[in-house]
């Protein structure tokens, strides 16, 4: 019973804390998306109910890492609070040890991963063919919010179009290039000074209207060319082929797969070019997010303890810098891995950070629990007196 009783204590303070963290996490995670909503709203005119649904269907994306911390910051505050208020001094005279203060927080991260693989394996897939569904109805009634200024737009089918300069208010266009590709057999290459595109959803296609330009048409078949300059001119494109096809018949991306479907696509792919080592580390990437929660689970522990001296902020600090080194890890192994290079498989990649921050967290916690913890409150002062004889040795 005083088993129970203690791994229940632990889990109820563990759990308000996270729910703190998540929230303040995913505020900040949605504040990074407000200049682009923003600019959906005043420029594009879009409606709100549509930037609602852009802010559900992106919620997945960032969940998957805001859990994980989450829980890291819950594990920490909660042992943090313990060593302050003297508990687990109390605890280890009444001869129970940090080892069996382990099971409640396994159990808490394991919970905290099954939540994340959720939302890696189907919440992302639902997110992100959600909003692709979305954006197509909104560029249906919004022509220009596909197109950016300075920058070759390749979405409509048989078109490249580069714009130097749009005024999404009034909707024009200054200084069009385009490449028509459209008719088999013959290019033509258009130059305007000034244009506007409206949408037909009815037609399905995008209509731009262009002025006082030049067209050079070139027939391969007649080995033919000619040039005429215009007053107005109109080009229609297709309207479906810009927006990646429709929600039946698109192919799917490596992160519209779920689980089932990668290990399908990964079976099934008889050449190991760049698709197939992305599916590979879109796969391990959905395993080893999940398991980090565990991971940073089992690093909280000592640091909640052994960041005791120090004020709470120091503790937090602590859970958001070995954050930050295993995003990055994870951000080098993505783009190690995506080349499927030999001495650097997908695997390894996604699955590095976690056997680094694990180890690691294994050390400091048979540390603590000798009562030989690691003071991690004196490393900022010991780095800086480095840097600061090193300095001293220069000069």
């Amino acid at each position: 019973m005083k088993l129970k009783i203690i791994h229940v204590y632990l889990l109820k303070q563990m759990i308000g804390p996270f729910f703190v963290s998540a929230g303040i996490l995913s505020f900040v995670f949605l504040m990074s998306q407000m200049p682009q909503l923003a600019d959906y709203v005043v420029n594009f005119r879009v409606g709100m109910l549509s930037v609602v649904l852009l802010v559900i269907y992106t919620m997945p994306f960032f969940l998957t890492f805001v859990i994980p911390m989450s829980a890291m910051l819950a594990v920490l505050l909660t042992f943090f609070k313990l060593s302050s208020d003297n508990e687990i001094t109390a605890l280890k005279s009444g001869g129970y040890g940090l080892s069996g203060l382990l099971a409640p927080v396994l159990v808490f991260c394991l919970a905290a991963a099954c939540l994340t693989a959720f939302m890696g394996v189907k919440g992302l897939v639902w997110g992100r063919v959600s909003m692709k569904d979305l954006l197509r109805q909104v560029a249906k009634t919004s022509a220009d919010v596909a197109l950016k200024a300075r920058a070759f737009n390749t979405k409509f089918k048989g078109v490249v179009i580069y714009i130097n300069e749009i005024d999404p208010k009034r909707r024009t266009l200054r200084h069009v290039f385009i490449e028509d590709r459209q008719h088999p057999g013959v290019t033509g290459i258009i130059v305007a000074s000034s244009g506007s595109l409206e949408s037909d959803p009815v037609r399905g296609v995008w209509r731009l209207w262009l002025t006082d330009g030049v067209i050079n048409h070139v027939n391969l078949a007649d080995n033919s060319a000619n040039s005429f300059r215009f007053d107005t001119y109109r080009l229609d494109m297709d309207l479906e082929s810009a927006l990646s096809l429709t929600a039946s018949n698109r192919p799917k991306d490596e992160e519209e797969m779920t689980f089932s479907e990668l290990l399908e696509f990964i079976g099934n792919r008889m050449e190991r070019d760049d698709l197939y080592w992305l599916a590979v580390l879109q796969l391990h990437k959905k395993m080893s997010i999940p398991f980090a929660c565990v991971v940073f689970g089992l690093l909280a522990v000592p640091l909640g303890i052994v960041s005791r001296s120090a004020r709470r902020s120091f503790g937090v600090g602590l859970g958001i810098f070995f954050f930050l080194v295993y995003y990055i890890m994870l951000a080098l192994g993505e783009v190690l891995g995506e080349a499927g290079a030999w001495y650097y498989p997908p695997a390894v990649g996604m699955w590095t950070p976690n056997l680094a921050l694990g180890a690691l967290g294994v050390y400091l916690f048979m540390r603590a629990a000798d009562d030989r913890p690691v003071d991690l409150t004196a490393m900022p002062a010991r780095i800086g007196s480095m840097l600061l004889a090193r300095i001293g040795r220069k000069r």
